[in-house]
């Protein structure tokens, strides 16, 4: 199917939800607001504040000081596969499909189509040469995916956000629409970008995609040079309304584009409902903030009381249960530098109970190098996690090769 055809078939009308959803009794304290009205801070004693140039310091010494690991990335490491999107809307169970690091595309039940945190470059860097380099290949390119109707960021760090795969997305899809934090619109702006929609935390919106008025009978899309659809091929039975709701909600983490933005714009998880399924997307995510302790030593031991983030369970509380959650399980070594902002396994599993998902597959690993865990790791460490909270049963909370689809028709036992 020629990519684009999506985005021209269905117009998109984003609206306030009918219903207002359940939000923190102290949301209109907005917390996480700097006073000064210049940026956004985690408002939880789960977080303590490292500084970019602090971070790349503790980075940089333990590199000279010849105690950083460096991880293996030599082949075989994670499997990559060709997807196998769907060729229609025609979807009866919700499916998931991973393409590297964070980004996912999820095919909800009834058509609607939602892109997480899209990175389609060979670095996560702002330049071409310079950076984290993947180690696994892409499973596809842009132009593979038959539809996209709404694309999800979580925050601007170049692994999640990347300039190129947006433009890219622009060109193919010119009616997607974005869905980003707070002061994260106006970067899409500059970039000609102006089909997108920013929360705050706990703010929510409707979205409708409608074929009325459109003719579903062409073969191929048509879009007028002022942008409006002229005809289009659904590639969908009937012409019902496909409705989907989009939830802005906490997480514990930071953003930045250079070394002089930290925390100047929101960073967020998602929640997506759509055909009666609903998805938490955790994008990039820390639970507790943890110090430098003796190799070896468990910071899950009770005689540790290390604060852990309140946020998810009020995400569970207010907004669960989820069908799938899609939880980060990677980049948190060393522990005490990438805690605050960055979840192991064992928080990644207090993070899926909190927030009541009843199945998850892991995200954020299997890419770029970016901390000092091995790189087979994380998977290896959330069965550990698992079995620590007496979790047993296969395909609760999973990982899947690069590429590869998992559907969920009926929630497995939690």
């Amino acid at each position: 199917m020629a990519a684009g055809s999506t985005s021209a078939a269905l117009l998109a009308i984003i609206t306030n939800p009918a219903q207002a959803a359940a939000v923190p009794e102290d949301t209109e304290e907005l917390k996480h607001h700097l006073k000064e009205g210049k940026g956004f801070v985690n408002p939880w004693d789960s977080y303590i504040e490292r500084g970019g140039w602090e971070i790349g310091r503790k980075m940089a010494w333990r590199y000279l000081s010849g105690k950083a690991n460096k991880p293996d990335t030599t082949p075989p490491t994670v499997p990559v596969h060709k997807p196998k999107f769907l060729p229609s809307r025609d979807t009866t169970a919700l499916r998931a499909t991973w393409l590297g690091h964070a980004c996912f595309y999820v095919e909800f039940p009834g058509g609607f189509r939602v892109l997480f945190d899209p990175v389609f470059t060979q670095r996560c860097s702002p330049l071409s040469w310079l950076g984290p380099s993947r180690y696994t290949e892409m499973p596809c390119q842009i132009d593979e995916i038959p539809f996209i109707d709404a694309v999800v960021i979580s925050h601007n760090h170049y692994d999640h956000l990347s300039h190129p795969t947006i433009m890219k997305i622009k060109e193919l899809y010119p009616n997607v629409h974005f869905f980003v934090p707070l002061r994260n619109k106006e970067w899409f702006t500059k970039c000609g970008i102006h089909n997108v929609t920013e929360l705050d935390w706990w703010e929510s919106r409707d979205m409708k995609l409608s074929a009325q008025g459109i003719n579903t009978d062409s073969g191929k899309a048509s879009i007028s040079k002022s942008g409006s659809v002229d005809s289009v091929n659904t590639s969908r039975a009937g012409s019902e309304d496909i409705h989907a709701v989009f939830g802005c909600l906490p997480c514990q983490h930071t953003s930045a584009r250079t070394g002089f933005d930290k925390s100047h714009t929101l960073w967020a998880s998602w929640s997506v409902e759509s055909g009666g399924k609903k998805v938490w997307f955790g994008g990039d995510t820390g639970y507790r903030s943890v110090p430098e302790l003796d190799k070896g030593v468990d910071d899950y031991d009770p005689k540790f009381r290390f604060p852990h983030c309140p946020a998810f369970k009020q995400i569970g509380q207010l907004r669960g249960p989820f069908d799938l959650g899609l939880i980060p399980i990677g980049a948190y070594d060393p522990r005490y530098i990438m805690s605050p902002m960055h979840a192991n396994p064992y928080d990644s599993v207090n993070i899926f109970m909190d927030t009541r998902c009843k199945q998850a597959l892991g995200i954020h690993w299997g890419t770029w190098v970016l901390t000092e865990e091995e790189v087979l790791e994380p998977p290896q460490i959330l069965k550990k996690a698992l079995a620590w909270k007496g979790i047993s049963e296969e395909g609760v909370f999973d990982v899947c090769d690069i590429g590869e689809s998992r559907e969920y028709a009926e929630p497995a036992t939690p």
